[in-house]
């Protein structure tokens, strides 16, 4: 499985920022996309950080409340890990958990071109057991049985019958 069925799944829209941006900005922009984190990027192609919400409360932790009027570039993480549309889920999840992140933009070419979420995966994952599950149930339902009475006599049987 590749990163490209998830971005086949909820689309290539990513939520970006200008760099000139402030925090307050960033904030604002994170609850209008209800996203954890924010490409920056001055042309929608190229990446030139990226912004958490975590890395607003860690400015919140270093600056105070100072931290809002920040531009976006001094609290954003410049070097960014990426991934491609080729990549396995399997080991973008693991580099996800090893490097402890939950936003991976996607880059195709060179160009920004999706924007994948630990969400995403889970999502991914539960909808693939799901599917599993749904598969294993229809192989080994149970047949039903039922006790028909052959003998006559109402509540009494002396065989069964399996339909």
């Amino acid at each position: 499985m590749t990163v490209q069925r998830i971005l086949n799944s909820k689309g290539t829209a990513v939520p970006t920022i200008l760099p000139d941006a402030t925090i307050v900005d960033v904030i604002a922009r994170l609850e209008e996309e209800d996203s954890g984190a924010l490409v920056i990027s001055s042309d929608g192609k190229a990446i030139e950080g990226i912004i958490s919400e975590r890395d607003v409360v860690r400015g919140l932790r270093k600056f105070g409340t100072d931290a809002m009027a920040k531009k976006v570039t001094e609290l954003m993480t410049e070097k960014v890990i990426t991934c491609n549309d080729n990549d396995r889920v399997a080991g973008v999840m693991a580099m996800m958990d090893d490097k402890k992140i939950r936003h991976l933009p996607v880059v195709i070419h060179g160009n920004l071109a999706g924007m994948i979420s630990i969400r995403d995966i889970i999502k991914l994952r539960l909808d693939e057991v799901q599917a599993e599950a749904e598969a294993d149930a229809s192989i080994y339902r149970p047949r039903m049985i039922s006790a028909l009475p052959t003998d006559g006599k109402s509540g009494y049987c002396s065989k069964i019958k399996e339909n």
